[in-house]
């Protein structure tokens, strides 16, 4: 069972390193930057998933995640550590030759996560990935990347085991002018409101978090995910930002962490970004019942008053 996205599929021989993939992404952003200037970029994305069969969670890098989230010690994998597990699969998709959007820069708008049923530590997953939604923003060009976790079946049969997760992130690549059409009330993480949301109003926080400097550097160590906005001050400076930014998936993945047993074995979480959260940095933060069965949280700047994300989990 493909189920929905590409028909297409490369099979991967395993999860590929991240390290590797960076590394091809600076390439990648030098080609695209050639190929505008001589009109030859390419504009639409490649029509293809790729697969990884039989990955597993290590007990060490699981137990590493759980302490730096705040995540209760579990065989049960956090969502947020499952879209550790699959990133680099979406990321080896950006990597592409035909992908039409440099991956180094890119900044996270919103992501929704479906988990169906509890994931544990052993079991055998079966990891798609796929590009969709491409459209135009007002800061770039936004992109969705889609990714299904499933059990894997008896057999051969890769894909065919059970959905358990499946992820959407959104992505922008500011200053990428592909034309096509325009997202649909898109939000940025550099951008203030544009009229078509409600004002965020500070509500009253139940804790604060304070980030170190290093935040992003350790946050990278247990995702992989090195990507230089979020390392130090010199290299986000040379990507357009003032000092290095926390990782989205960081923020939304404590917040998670602080709503604990309470989301249940199925839940969707979402989230959207708004100001990034500059290191070192402190955030006031709600998580909270919203009255109907689930949870509500919001990250913001205690001073300005300016959100830095706002999502909700959702028991299925």
């Amino acid at each position: 069972m493909r189920g929905p996205g590409p028909q297409a599929s490369v099979v991967l021989p395993a999860v590929p390193g991240l390290g590797g993939l960076y590394g091809r992404g600076v390439t990648a952003s030098g080609r695209l930057a050639l190929g505008r200037r001589l009109g030859r970029a390419p504009r639409t994305l490649p029509d293809v998933a790729y697969v990884v069969a039989g990955a597993q969670a290590d007990p060490e890098h699981l137990t590493a995640y759980q302490h730096l989230l705040g995540e209760s010690a579990s065989d049960v994998l956090p969502a947020g550590f499952t879209h550790v597990l699959a990133f680099p699969v979406a990321t080896a998709v950006m990597v592409r030759h035909d992908f039409p959007l440099p991956l180094l820069g890119m900044v996270h708008l919103a992501n929704r996560v479906e988990q169906l049923r509890p994931i544990l530590l052993g079991d055998r997953l079966d990891i798609r990935a796929w590009a969709q939604g491409l459209a135009s923003h007002r800061s770039g060009t936004q992109i969705e990347l889609v990714t299904e976790v499933r059990i894997a079946g008896a057999g051969d049969d890769v894909l065919g085991g059970e959905l358990a997760w499946r992820g959407t992130s959104t992505y922008l690549a500011k200053g990428a002018r592909l034309g096509g059409p325009a997202a649909d009330g898109a939000s940025e993480d550099t951008a203030t409101d544009d009229g078509r949301r409600e004002p965020f109003v500070p509500p009253v926080p139940t804790g604060r978090w304070r980030l170190a400097s290093d935040a992003g550097r350790r946050y990278a160590a247990v995702s992989g995910d090195r990507n230089p906005i979020h390392l130090s001050k010199l290299s986000a400076k040379a990507l357009g930002f003032p000092r290095a930014i926390a990782h989205g998936m960081y923020t939304a993945s404590r917040a998670l962490a602080d709503v604990g047993a309470g989301r249940g074995d199925a839940f969707t979480w979402t989230v959207e970004f708004a100001k990034p959260v500059l290191l070192p940095g402190t955030v006031d933060v709600r998580v909270a019942p919203d009255g109907v069965g689930g949870f509500a949280y919001a990250g913001w700047n205690g001073r300005s008053g300016k959100p830095h994300l706002t999502g909700a989990v959702t028991p299925l």
